[in-house]
């Protein structure tokens, strides 16, 4: 099956972001893809002082526009992430739309992004964002899909335990930057796929060197050998790759390292 990755050109216009969003969905239908993915924060600026000022309740504005192009195109549509607020509380939270509009899936971000680079970035998600509670997973005739938000995917055990569960692909909606993006945004979606013998794909928005935080972009697919099979630059673009579920099954038979584990000696397990 065909997957779509858009790497979206986000300005602080939230409606001019839904209605690009939706283009880009439906040329990616277009083009055959079955499965689309927009990026982290597709709606609004990314940063913490914008988190408040663009949050929704789900369902809402941006979720109600996905639901509606997701059943237009008849496509599964991972609707990248927006900020969200429930209960006085916000959450980083990507909505996930089947080919009838309705939702398959609500993913909020589960590792909050707190970090200090001394001299190059320091960042706190927690300042504003309430971290999610569960992992999530949908199911589509083609596979079964993980889903995780940018930081979430420098946890390998999240990565094993959807291996675990029976997904062949695992999508991260991403805004890396320029600091960890060179050394970090490839490099953690081939181990995760090589790990996992799975397909990883992580979206980015495009590159914008006038916002106040730079997303280093590179949209990417990458095979359960490890191999990059697609990658944008920092541009916004469409990103398509054909996923072969047959490779899938060669690499897992050639080695078969997910009954070769020794369970009896370890284990990663979901606790709730």
């Amino acid at each position: 099956f065909r997957l779509a990755l858009i790497q979206l050109h986000v300005s602080a216009v939230k409606s001019e972001n839904l209605q690009r969003a939706c283009g880009l969905v439906r040329e990616a239908s277009a083009k055959g893809a079955k499965v689309v993915a927009l990026p982290e924060c597709f709606n609004s600026p990314y940063g913490t002082q914008y988190f408040k000022e663009y949050a929704e309740k789900i369902p809402g504005e941006s979720t109600q526009k996905l639901s509606e192009v997701a059943k237009e195109c008849a496509v599964y549509l991972v609707g990248g992430s927006i900020p969200e607020e429930d209960g006085g509380k916000l959450y980083n939270t990507c909505t996930v739309f089947g080919p009838d509009g309705a939702m398959l899936a609500k993913h909020r971000k589960v590792h909050l992004f707190d970090i200090n680079v001394p001299g190059k970035i320091q960042f706190k998600e927690s300042e504003t964002l309430s971290p999610g509670n569960s992992l999530s997973m949908f199911d589509t005739p083609y596979c079964k899909v993980g889903l995780g938000i940018c930081y979430d995917i420098r946890f390998a055990e999240m990565a094993q335990i959807y291996g675990q569960k029976g997904c062949q692909l695992l999508i991260y909606p991403g805004a890396f930057n320029l600091t960890t993006g060179p050394s970090h945004w490839e490099l953690l979606q081939r181990g995760r796929a090589v790990d996992n013998q799975v397909y990883v794909a992580a979206v980015s928005p495009a590159r914008d060197e006038k916002a106040s935080y730079v997303a280093w972009g590179h949209s990417t697919v990458v095979n359960p050998w490890g191999e990059v099979i697609a990658k944008a630059g920092a541009e916004e673009t469409v990103v398509y790759t054909d996923i072969d579920l047959k490779k899938l099954a060669e690499i897992r038979q050639q080695i078969p390292i997910l009954s070769q584990k020794r369970c009896d000696l370890y284990g990663v397990e979901v606790k709730k």
